[in-house]
């Protein structure tokens, strides 16, 4: 199958969602806006991930229609027309013209048309498809969209009397990842785990936070990678208990750990990996204890991803060992909670471990996605976490963070621990695709010992 019969097979799919639930309708799908980051310069383009999902269409000024009804659908695309003179400044575009080829489209027509071609396709439908309340923008162009076709009501056309949320439509088919996605998921997971060796492999002390930063974004963009998937946090001492942290000027100092949780972007797809290591190559006794208790959490959550238990169970699984571990190590104190049930009841953990173990992971690096079951029979009660089904994609990372406080063992203090991997539901469990990286301290100090 080709690319192109992969983004046409997702518009029927979601053609057929909306024949089933509304018996047809247009869907209005835009790419993402530019945006300026100063004065004549933008920030790097990224089209919208739902948009690019549909049509595989990464230019900017796009906007994906697509007309449902009982039998059949037709999609029409609207871009940017071809301008000579634009495109010796910015780049070559597809065009109107070349566009159905390329894309597997009906039609395709200049976007400067959107507004005049949409009232025609909005005539005598009965339901409408839109990101409701995405922003102020897009419902100023429903109303007028809508106040277009009303004007022909005279000639006895009617208005579409309904409106959905298209994007709930298509964010419970992006949960579900087929083998194409799969397969560039594992090339971003592969190039994102050698930068973390190659961050490890030069890491020395007296070296800068960004130092790294900068071998991360070469390993991404040399293995071929667009972009990184989010902002890369490289944290070196106390700044590893700070959970967004972006990579600063820090000096990584030795006897202090380096929290690296980086990912590159892959022909539209995240990575998302965390490893944490010793500046110096050798983990302390109570760096040691800590991590230990964190790679401990993180392979009892594992064990337990995999289809029929909930996206829950890997937090439940990973939380009971982080808790067992800190009153282990009496960070929290067994005299005063009496027992681990109370000290996960009461979130005492909190303190040292305040963010879930997982979240799904996709085109977005906190990828769409109910996390809820959405077939609860009974409406008034809360629904039930989501079942794991092969195709799903899920972080696992648990974590400890200790900062100063007079009632923590000095020792500790300053000690952030954070073990991401990225993991594929399969039939029989989960296949983690990130583990290029090493992540027992004992491999992680041998790597760092043969720099």
């Amino acid at each position: 199958m080709n690319k192109t019969d992969i983004y046409q097979k997702r518009r029927i799919a979601l053609a057929k969602t909306i024949r089933a639930n509304t018996g047809g309708g247009v869907a209005v799908i835009a790419t993402a806006p530019e945006l300026s980051r100063n004065r004549d310069s933008e920030f790097p383009y990224r089209h919208d991930s739902d948009f690019f999902y549909l049509s595989g269409f990464e230019e900017p000024g796009a906007t994906l229609v697509i007309k449902v009804d009982q039998n059949s659908e037709e999609t029409h695309l609207f871009c940017r027309p071809k301008d000579p003179e634009r495109e010796i400044w910015d780049g070559i575009r597809l065009g109107p013209e070349a566009a159905p080829k390329m894309l597997g489209v009906d039609s395709a027509h200049s976007n400067v048309e959107l507004d005049t071609k949409l009232s025609q396709l909005l005539a005598d439908q009965d339901a409408v498809y839109v990101r409701l309340a995405e922003s102020a923008e897009t419902d100023r162009r429903l109303r007028h969209w809508m106040k277009q076709v009303r004007q022909q009501a005279r000639a006895g056309i009617n208005p579409p009397s309904e409106f959905h949320d298209v994007e709930a439509m298509i964010h419970e088919m992006r949960l579900f990842k087929d083998v194409h996605e799969i397969e560039i998921m594992r090339r971003a997971a592969a190039i994102s785990a050698r930068a973390h060796i190659r961050a490890m492999q030069i890491c020395k002390p007296g070296m800068r936070e960004y130092q790294l930063e900068a071998e991360l974004l070469h390993e991404f963009r040399n293995s071929g990678s667009q972009s990184v998937a989010y902002n890369s946090i490289v944290a070196g001492g106390a700044n590893s208990c700070i959970l967004h942290y972006r990579a600063g000027s820090t000096e990584l100092r030795s006897g202090e750990l380096c929290l690296i949780d980086a990912g590159c972007e892959l022909d539209g797809y995240a990575s998302d990996i965390t490893r944490t290591f010793p500046v110096n190559g050798k983990f302390s006794g109570p760096q040691r204890a800590l991590y230990d208790i964190t790679l401990a959490a993180q392979e009892a959550a594992i064990a337990v991803t995999k289809p029929g238990n909930t996206f829950m169970q890997p937090h439940e699984a990973a939380l009971k060992v982080l808790t067992q571990g800190l009153l282990d190590e009496k960070l929290l104190k067994l005299t005063e909670l009496g027992s681990l049930d109370n000290a996960i009841e009461t979130a005492a953990y909190r303190r040292f471990y305040m963010h879930r173990t997982s979240h799904w992971l996709g085109m977005d690096v906190h990828d769409v996605g109910s996390y809820r079951e959405q077939n609860n029979i009974n409406a008034d009660a809360e629904k039930p976490w989501r079942i794991l089904r092969p195709g799903m994609v899920i972080t696992i990372e648990p974590g400890l963070y200790v900062r100063p406080a007079q009632d923590v063992d000095e020792q500790f203090w300053n000690i952030g621990i954070r073990i991401e991997d990225d993991a594929v539901i399969n039939d029989s469990g989960c296949e983690l695709i990130s583990r290029g990286a090493p992540v027992k301290a004992n491999d992680i100090e041998a790597l760092m010992k043969n720099q």
